[in-house]
């Protein structure tokens, strides 16, 4: 079984306006994945730094870091990070390109948990529903042109408060998703912005959102996980 996780750590900065990314590695800790995608990992200005630093995650947790190496100092791309058990196995990581009008991108990695391949896209998607279709339509063509490659699960903080439109239904196409129920916002959640898709390739066993005291605390949004398994 696979455990996989999403979650929008908002720069670590928690519902009490502080930024601790020891408390954000704390939930992380306790979601115990094997897989987690990131979003708001990164700074939004200056040289955007990583909100975790990366010393913090290599003594504190069992993570690390997929490499994308995209600018200096920072864990992932557009805020993008994926994180993986120091136990997984990285096998090839890329970016990808998203249209839009502010930046946005998305990661991709493919990585071998316990003998088991997996392609994980992690994702942030716009704020307006025409930009979040496009983006969606971007990055199914991206795994369409890969076709025939490992499983893949879609993971992220889509903004999306429609319950079945928008981009929902163009990932509906060639993904099931996961019941996690709502995460944001984290003190009261009332909308199921974050989500997890698996293609035929995967089985999900169970899912949900994480909803410890820290984890309220921590973030806006609720990490969300799901238990995986080839199908």
């Amino acid at each position: 079984m696979i455990v996989v996780a999403s979650y929008n750590i908002r720069k670590a900065i928690g519902t009490d306006r502080r930024r601790r990314p020891e408390r954000t590695i704390e939930v992380l800790n306790e979601l115990d994945a094997d897989v987690v995608a990131l979003q708001e990992a990164d700074r939004r200005f200056g040289p955007r730094l990583s909100a975790l630093p990366p010393h913090m995650i290599e003594e504190h947790s069992d993570y690390k870091p997929v490499p994308f190496e995209a600018r200096s100092g920072s864990l992932g791309w557009h805020g993008n990070a994926i994180l993986v058990r120091k136990s997984v196995e990285i096998v090839g990581h890329e970016l990808v390109h998203l249209p839009s009008l502010e930046p946005r991108g998305a990661v991709l990695a493919d990585v071998r948990v316990e003998g088991v391949e997996l392609r994980v896209v992690g994702m942030h998607l716009d704020l307006s529903g025409l930009w979040r279709r496009r983006q969606a339509h971007a990055i199914l063509s991206h795994l369409e042109a890969r076709d025939g490659e490992p499983p893949s699960v879609l993971m992220g903080d889509l903004n999306e408060w429609s319950a079945h439109g928008g981009c929902l239904r163009d990932f509906a196409h060639n993904h099931r998703f996961a019941h996690c129920g709502k995460s944001f916002h984290s003190r009261r959640p009332i909308a199921q912005l974050d989500r997890i898709m698996v293609d035929d390739g995967l089985e999900i066993v169970e899912s949900g959102a994480h909803r410890s005291l820290t984890a309220r605390k921590a973030s806006d949004h609720l990490p969300i996980w799901a238990r995986v398994k080839p199908g």
